[in-house]
């Protein structure tokens, strides 16, 4: 070894003997170089860097070297370089390097330093890269590999597949090179990087090409020379770390085939083309790019020599692209026209036109050759104030615009919300002061600006800038949310609602309203506003007319125009306040002088009542009650003192009286000559004072509503032609015009102020100014577009609209749009509907589903079915008939109306809702979806019409009708081979529910009806007649005695029209409307009463042990109405068990008949005592039995019980003959002026009981009063609380009847003592008070009361009794006087 350091020198021969020896194995060799220098052979090792550098004279010493290497591997281990330098190659040295590769795994990299290489040595290199597998890069230096060398690596390359790496310096190989490395890419994927510097930039384009078009994810560097600037420079470079692609220097052969390459590459993010030469077909291509790729977000395209024609490729391909984020176009040279096609796809240039491009987000152009112009600037404006997606602009170097223009970009930015970044670097129009105030007063207006860069300007220049940078720090501060909290205030508008049928002069009042107005100073304006009826067509149409106070109320009179049942505008048309002017002429036709009877009056207003108090309820929440005034017209034709006028004016009070806990009812009927203005001002000044009232009683609304109305009318008025403004329109206008609804930073908490902005749309439509659909974003300004044109035409595409196939009435969403826009456009050039200036047709289908003129399926389905009720046709022609053959179906019906149906009506658009909503459980769609599975199983059908549900399964047909002529009822119409019970169960578990769900809270009763008029489906107009409350029904069955129960018969009256039956009177058996469970429900309910009476009588235990309880074993019914059809067999099965209930029901009868026998024994007893309790008080100088009473009503109304207080009572004393007691008929009695704690503590035990055996006694149908039960209404009231109907919770059948005696002897230990001293209390009242009032004798009791004190013959026993029993049973009784 070598005694220096660092470097030794060994002969070539010591080397090779050294290989040859392990045992010399002491050289840590990484790098082995091998060179050729002309002189002596010599070896040099680097230990430092672990290298060894070896000057070789001749071929054969390589060979020698290779050899040696080749057959001591043992030696040369850590070798992994190698590396050549100034080797001139023939093939023997090459073959022995090839043998060296082939024997050893351990060399990574070859190293080729200024070689040269013959055919053969290359064409050997080629062979032996083809079949090594090792070898992971490979480095040619100023080798001159040229054409044929690159040919010979390509083709290598080819088939290797360990080579990652692969480098070629200070070389040209040329396009031909180029083209064949550009094929060894598209068939390797295992090369990682790729380098190559050639004199020719030409070799770029293919390689780039190729690692594009294949989509590899090999990095690749192209260096070229720079012969200006004399340095090399880089013309190309992928990195697939970043996806970016580079291109410098191109001819625009290979920039067209680079580009052409991107097509359907996904390798690229960023193109980068910045001061390559472009042309129009380079652009040509490239739009195709943006059109097809789906990867590219960022394409640099400055100083390329782009002009007008190119810049028009490039925009046509941002119209489909998709995906491009950032684009940049500066330093060309295009012109106006390239400015306007460029920003043409960022931009909306009418209200309903969608943005082409909403992904590019950044766009740059400008520069000293780029002449904007005006008509540039114009497209600069156009795009900043629509577009909603540029947030980074830039304008750079530009010299063709002047400080007018930089103002208006500036101001409008005051209204744009998507821009953050705006860039005018060294553009020369920035200066002077106007262009500083236009920055200052956007960044007031538009605080979302983050940067706004004037680097080289002439305003940055000269240090004006300062100012608006500090502004735009300002603005990126924190902000108070508390502070944009706004005051309420009284409301200062209100609508007034003229209704009335026509010809009752309604338009002639609104004039004359509006004359006396006028009149007296007040200003006023005329809307005339028209809206069609569904299936109609309007004639003169709804007029709105507005005047304001003198303390600038505002008062909006809408005339309804007879159009009353456009329900699709409840809440649009009612939101609070409002006030209803109900206008009813007196005589049925202007024409003729024929009156109303009272009678068609009452009628009139009733209706009109209803349909407010139906509407008001389907509105926003009403936070006062409708307030209805009453308005008589033509009164100047008749004298109002007449019988006739006065009946009517009675007919309007009684409707007082029983609408005043529904609607704010003024009692002042106004009676006017609607042709005078004087007579009308007793009505206009009662509409101001209740206006005023009523502004004052309803919730206070936001002071800023009233703030904006002046900004709203300015608005329109610079907007003429736009009758609707848009969410965006109206941000901006909060933004530019409203203070304290405007985002005051950037880093402001938007969501809250664009939810106070909707709040404040809220409250503008509340009070009439707009009409805001929240869903579209839209708030309606003209009215009379939107009621006069717009809904109409929705209305009256029935009119037009084609067949529907089926005819069910769904159509698909792509239909309806379709055929609105076929509708409502119209080729004849200005005929066009404006409704599609302003509406797409997806945004009408939209309104059509939010003023209910189309519904929805399935709500959650975005692809759902619509119905469209106005395409439903109805039935016309014979009568509708059930299609059946057989004879033995059961024909049931049931009829459900609201509960308080003397105030209020299901409105006509109950009904389109159950036809069409399955989501909410609307019912028509929910049997649609069952029967559409159950079609092929059970040959379901399933039809609608436009008031009509009809459905068919096997064995079983409903009609589901809307009745009335205005929508009062429902009426679910059945006609099934099963059995009544189980078609009831349907009902009850399917039908009604669904129903009931459909009503937004309104209660609906159920009804029984007649099933004849079922079977003969008798139009609704007569079958209205013949129904019966189910629950009365329940009642009258449980209030006669046991044995009738199971025999009880409903009697059905007839029906006469024009002097001729329609419907004959009949009857039917109870068994036959009720379902079991109904039936069982009222033995269930008697049981109670029993118990209840029982308890009360105290009736002894009797211990049965031999009870069976019975229970209702009823199977339950599949509401799918699967498996309907179960055959002969099963047929008789059921026979069977049907047979078997009617047994078992006879025997809870019979067993309720033996218990009700038994109490009212006990009963009996008990009233005895009651009547000759303590004989000995006062010797019975007084009746024992009495009670109280109240007239009300021309009738008198039985109290139940005593609290103190109570005024205007009259006592009342019954007949006490035994088991006969009864109320004494034209019995004067005696005045109770008040009760007081005295009386109420005597009384109230007594009455207690009292009424307790009355009330009871009455439910079971023992009358042991007579006279008593006219004078209880509601039963169930007066039970209430009186009982615990928890009680007999799960009893049934005879088994029950003997558990209420077991649980009564259980209560047997009530204390008696407490009975008798409250029966004594009460007594000695009764004789005290008859006492004060002179009546204690017995002539006088005979005088106020009819009653004789008698006596008993066989027991002794004192009663009193009435002159009737006095003489008939005068030889039972002895009349024993005081």
């Amino acid at each position: 070894m070598a005694s220096e350091a660092d470097q030794c020198s060994i002969d070539l021969s010591l080397f090779l003997k050294a290989i040859q020896d392990p045992d010399q194995n002491f050289f840590n060799l990484q790098t082995l170089t091998i060179s050729a220098s002309g002189v002596s052979t010599h070896c040099q090792v680097i230990t430092e860097n672990s290298s060894m550098n070896i000057n070789v004279t001749s071929s054969s010493a390589i060979c020698q070297i290779f050899i040696e290497l080749a057959t001591s591997l043992e030696t040369h281990t850590s070798v992994s370089n190698l590396e050549f330098e100034g080797i001139a190659w023939q093939i023997e040295p090459m073959q022995c390097l090839g043998i060296f590769l082939d024997n050893t795994s351990k060399i990574k990299q070859l190293t080729f330093k200024r070689n040269r290489f013959s055919e053969q040595s290359m064409s050997a290199l080629s062979e032996i890269m083809k079949r090594n597998t090792s070898l992971k890069e490979v480095m040619f230096i100023e080798s001159r590999v040229g054409f044929r060398g690159a040919t010979l690596l390509g083709s290598a390359l080819q088939v290797n597949a360990s080579v990652e790496e692969l480098q070629i310096w200070q070389d040209s190989i040329g396009s031909k090179g180029a083209e064949e490395l550009s094929k060894m890419i598209e068939k390797n994927s295992s090369l990682k990087v790729f380098s190559i510097f050639d004199s020719s930039p030409l070799t770029a384009a293919p390689l780039i090409s190729a690692v594009l078009g294949m989509n590899r994810e090999t990095e690749v560097h192209v260096w070229g020379e720079d012969r200006k600037r004399d340095r090399c420079s880089k013309v190309a470079e992928f990195l697939p770390e970043s996806r970016t692609l580079m291109i410098k220097q191109s001819d625009i052969p290979g920039s067209c085939r680079v580009v052409a390459a991107l097509g359907m590459n996904t390798t690229v993010r960023s193109l980068d083309m910045t001061g390559s030469n472009l042309n129009s077909q380079w652009a040509k291509d490239f739009r195709r790019v943006l059109e097809q790729n789906k990867t590219l977000q960022e394409v640099k395209l400055s100083r390329t020599g782009l002009k007008d024609k190119a810049i028009v490729y490039v925009a046509a391909g941002l119209f489909k692209n998709k995906t491009l984020a950032r684009l940049y176009v500066d330093g060309n040279q295009f012109g106006r026209f390239g400015v306007e096609d460029l920003l043409c796809p960022l931009t909306r240039f009418f209200s309903l036109q969608r943005q082409a491009n909403i992904t590019l987000t950044s766009i740059a152009f400008g520069g000293p050759n780029t002449k904007i112009g005006r008509h540039g600037v114009t497209a600069i404006l156009k795009m900043l104030t629509t577009n909603a997606t540029v947030a980074h602009l830039g304008i750079h170097d530009d010299v063709s615009l002047g400080p007018y223009d930089y103002v208006q970009i500036f101001k409008s930015l005051q209204k744009n919300e998507s821009l953050r970044r705006l860039s005018l670097q060294g553009c020369k129009g920035v200066r002077g002061d106007r262009v500083l105030a236009a920055i200052v007063e956007t960044l007031q207006v538009n605080p979302l600006i983050e940067v706004i860069d004037l680097a080289r300007t002439p305003l940055h220049d000269s240090g004006k800038a300062d100012e608006i940078y500090a502004m735009l720090g300002y603005n990126g501060r924190s902000i108070d949310e508390a502070e944009m909290d706004v005051p309420l205030t009284e409301p200062k508008s209100i609508r007034v609602f003229l209704c009335g049928q026509d010809y009752a002069g309604k338009t002639t009042l609104c004039n004359s309203i509006l004359q006396s107005s006028s009149a007296s100073g007040f200003p006023f304006v005329e809307n005339v506003i028209a809206y069609v009826n569904p299936g109609d067509y309007a004639v003169g149409g709804m007029k709105i007319k507005t005047f304001v106070d003198e303390e600038e109320t505002k008062i909006s009179v809408w005339n309804l125009a007879g159009q009353h049942e456009f329900y699709a505008l409840h809440d649009l048309m009612f939101p609070s306040p409002s006030l209803f002017l109900i206008v009813l002429s007196l005589f049925r036709k202007p024409s003729n002088r024929e009156p109303k009877t009272p009678e068609e009056v009452e009628e009139e207003l009733q209706y009109w009542l209803r349909f407010i108090v139906s509407n008001s309820r389907k509105a926003v929440a009403q936070s006062v009650k409708p307030n209805v005034t009453v308005v008589l017209t033509h009164s100047e034709k008749i004298n109002l003192q007449t019988e006739s006028f006065q009946a009517t004016v009675g007919c309007i009070q009684r409707l007082n009286d029983m609408f005043r806990a529904v609607v704010d009812f003024n009692p002042t009927v106004f009676t006017v000559n609607a042709l005078s203005s004087s007579s009308v001002t007793k009505v206009t000044r009662h509409i101001r004072m209740t206006s005023k009232s009523i502004l004052q009683r309803v919730p206070q609304v936001h002071q800023l509503c009233y703030d904006m109305v002046p900004f709203l009318a300015e608005w329109r008025s610079e907007n003429p032609n736009k009758p609707i403004m848009r969410w965006k329109d109206f941000s901006d206008f909060c933004q530019f015009k409203v203070a304290s609804l405007r985002v005051q930073s950037r880093n402001q908490n938007i969501q809250i102020v664009e939810t106070r902005r909707r709040a404040m749309a809220t409250s503008l439509h509340q009070v009439g100014e707009v009409i805001f659909f929240d869903e579209l974003g839209v708030l309606i300004l003209d009215f009379q577009w939107f009621y006069g044109e717009v809904l109409p035409q929705l209305v009256n595409l029935s009119a037009r609209w084609p067949s529907t196939g089926e005819g069910i009435g769904f159509v698909s969403r792509q239909e309806l749009e379709s055929i609105l826009r076929s509708n409502l456009h119209s080729p004849v050039p200005g005929m066009t509907s404006k409704a599609l200036e302003h509406f797409n047709a997806s945004e009408l289908v939209m309104l059509m589903k939010k003023v209910e003129l189309c519904y929805e399926q399935d709500p959650s389905n975005p692809d759902s079915p619509l119905l469209v009720p106005s395409i439903l046709k109805q039935s016309r022609g014979k009568s509708p008939t059930w299609q059946v053959k057989k004879r033995d179906y059961v024909y049931s019906g049931r009829h459900l109306q609201c509960e308080d149906s003397s105030h209020m009506f299901l409105t006509v658009g109950f009904f389109p809702r159950l036809q069409a909503s399955a989501h909410q459980k609307k019912f028509s769609v929910k049997l649609h979806n069952v029967i559409m599975d159950l079609k092929n199983q059970h040959g379901a059908t399933y039809s609608i019409e436009k008031y009509l549900i009809a459905i068919t399964i096997q064995g079983v047909n409903f009609r589901v009708e809307l009745g009335g002529q205005f929508g009062y009822y429902v009426d679910v119409l059945a006609c099934s081979t099963k059995s009544l019970t189980e078609t009831l169960r349907l009902f009850h578990q399917v039908i009604i529910p669904a129903i009931q769900e459909c009503c937004h809270g309104v209660i609906l009763l159920e009804h029984i009806i007649r099933p004849h008029c079922v079977q003969k489906l008798t139009p609704p107009r007569f079958r209205q007649f013949q129904m019966l409350s189910l629950q009365r029904l329940k009642e009258a069955i449980s209030s006669v005695p046991a044995e009738t129960m199971y025999d009880y018969h409903h009697t059905w009256s007839s029906v006469v029209d024009s002097g001729k039956t329609v419907v004959e009177a009949g009857f039917d058996l109870a068994r036959d409307l009720l379902s079991d469970e109904d039936f069982r429900d009222v033995l269930q309910r008697r049981y109670h009463d029993l118990y209840n009476l029982a308890e009360e009588l105290l009736v002894p235990t009797e211990e049965e042990e031999n009870n069976v309880p019975v229970t209702n074993d009823l199977e339950e019914v599949d509401p799918s109405i699967g498996g309907i059809a179960k055959g002969v067999e099963a047929v008789l099965k059921r026979l069977k068990i049907i047979e078997q209930e009617i047994r078992d029901v006879k025997q809870e009868i019979q067993g309720l008949r033996y218990y009700e026998h038994k109490l009212l024994i006990q009963l009996y007893h008990k009233v005895d005592y009651l009547v000759n309790y303590n004989v000995q008080v006062e010797e019975r100088k007084v009746p024992n039995m009495f009670y109280f009473v109240r007239q009300e009503d021309y009738g008198r109304k039985l109290i139940t019980s005593m609290v103190p207080g109570m005024v205007a009572l009259r006592l009342h004393m019954l007949c006490e003959f035994r088991q006969q007691m009864h109320v004494v008929e034209d019995q004067l009695g005696c005045d109770v002026m008040q009760i007081d704690n005295l009386a109420v503590t005597a009384l109230a035990p007594y009455m207690e009981g009292f009424m307790k055996l009355v009330t009871f006694s009455l439910r079971i149908g023992a009358h042991w009063i007579a006279g008593m039960g006219h004078m209880i209404p509601d039963l169930g009231h007066a039970v209430a609380g009186l009982a615990n109907p928890a009680a007999m919770a799960g009893a049934a059948g005879a088994a029950g009847a003997m558990g209420v005696a077991a649980a009564v002897g259980r209560n047997r230990a009530r204390d008696r003592e407490l009975q008798e001293q409250s029966q004594r209390e009460a007594q000695q009242w009764i004789i005290d008070y008859l006492r004060e009032q002179n009546c204690s004798t017995g002539r006088d009791i005979a005088e106020k009361f009819g009653l004789w004190r008698v006596r008993y013959r066989y027991d002794g026993s004192i009663a009193w009794i009435c002159k009737r029993h006095m003489i008939t049973r005068a030889h039972e009784v002895i009349q024993v006087p005081l």
